[in-house]
């Protein structure tokens, strides 16, 4: 059945918008007549075909879905299944429910393909930038084996693992770029402005100037007068920067730089560790198959170094060699997480094996996030405190030499 997206006025003039389920434009019109609103505009809402002849999500350029309700719907859908409600009535009530408009067009779309034949692998392979290749592919593991409720329930589990992780990153790096943008801010009024303001009388004096005032002096002039190239300096940089990372030779280092950084570069190999240990795990307790799930982990490391290990596992692998033998040859793969690995391996209980090496990584990442935060922030401070101290002594500087000759 054909969704239809509209915009009316209800009883009292107000704008609203919605999506409703019609077997064509008319009936549509008429299911907003009896309802007593009226109608300003109806477009059918379908998913938009791409260049290969595939279908792709039809979520607007403005429109967004955050993670987390994805996360919500997932649960929510296993909840309904779990209760033995028909797939195409639990996507019925999750419209209903769904309050983000972009997300109840696309569950209307994914509800309206399933009551076409398709599958709910099918219907949500239409959606890519909602609906990641982990999520199809453990959707489709548990169509195959008839216990969708319970995948989707992981699935929403794993999706909150790593939303959790992501926020706890975000929260730890949160205060260190603040206080860097407001510690820039501070001392570029200071020297801009207010330096210029204490040392006008430098100026009157017939004597040779120390040179850390010379220089003060020179970058507040420098700075008052081009402060505006020094923004389109800083622009070139990071657009440079970013071009540079995009190119492979650019990537390779700029991902070893990461991997080998002192502070962050431990924090970044225990996420990457814990993201590939949780996300294999949860793939393999679903039903899919090792070869395809380390194809799937592969891409979302995210980092060339540990992915072309991850390669050539693969093809470790696949001439019969198990995992943990294919990893341990890597820097990147510590022994204490490959021998976790071999003894699943040995057990025949893999999955259940990398969920408690992700939870161990876990514990890790929090722990280093906690040591990498109480780090930056005294290495902030003492910068700080290096930079003011440098502008107090070159004011200070004439000062002390004129008291001098005075005595």
């Amino acid at each position: 059945m054909p969704v239809y997206e509209y915009k009316a006025l209800d009883k009292k003039g107000k704008n609203i918008k919605g999506i409703l389920d019609a077997t064509s434009e008319s009936q549509a019109r008429s299911k907003l007549r009896t309802s007593g609103q009226y109608l300003v505009s109806i477009r059918e809402s379908r998913s938009r075909s791409g260049s290969a002849g595939k279908k792709v999500g039809g979520i607007g350029l403005f429109e967004r879905v955050k993670p987390e309700e994805i996360s919500v719907m997932t649960r929510q859908l296993a909840t309904l299944l779990g209760a033995a409600i028909p797939l195409v009535q639990a996507l019925d009530s999750l419209v209903d429910q769904t309050r983000n408009s972009a997300l109840k067009k696309v569950i209307a779309q994914i509800k309206e393909s399933v009551n076409e034949g398709n599958t709910l692998t099918q219907a949500i392979g239409e959606h890519p930038k909602l609906f990641s290749s982990i999520y199809v592919n453990m959707v489709r593991a548990g169509e195959a084996s008839g216990s969708l409720d319970v995948v989707l329930e992981k699935l929403a589990d794993f999706a909150e693992k790593q939303e959790a992780l992501k926020g706890r990153l975000r929260a730890a790096l949160i205060y260190p770029i603040f206080m860097a943008f407001i510690g820039t801010a501070i001392l570029f009024v200071l020297i801009t402005y207010i330096v210029p303001n204490i040392t006008q009388v430098f100026n009157e004096m017939d004597k040779v100037l120390p040179g850390p005032t010379l220089f003060l002096l020179g970058l507040s002039d420098f700075l008052k007068r081009y402060w505006w190239g020094v923004l389109i300096g800083a622009g070139g940089t990071v657009i440079a920067v970013r071009w540079f990372v995009e190119k492979p030779y650019g990537r390779n280092l700029w991902d070893l730089v990461k991997l080998k950084s002192p502070v962050i570069g431990p924090v970044i190999r225990k996420v990457i560790l814990a993201r590939f240990a949780s996300t294999l795990g949860s793939l393999l307790g679903s039903g899919v198959e090792l070869m395809t799930a380390m194809k799937i982990v592969r891409t979302l490391v995210n980092n060339t170094h540990v992915g072309l290990v991850i390669d050539e596992a693969m093809v470790q692998i696949q001439k019969g060699e198990n995992m943990a033998d294919s990893l341990s040859s890597s820097e990147w793969f510590p022994p204490m997480f490959v021998q976790m690995i071999a003894v699943g391996e040995q057990s025949g209980n893999l999955e259940e094996m990398l969920k408690k090496v992700a939870k161990a990584y876990e514990r890790e990442v929090e722990t280093a996030i906690m040591g990498m935060t109480s780090l930056i922030e005294p290495i902030m401070i003492v910068a700080m405190g290096a930079a003011v101290g440098f502008v107090v002594l070159s004011i200070l500087l004439p000062i002390f030499e004129m008291n001098q000759m005075i005595g």
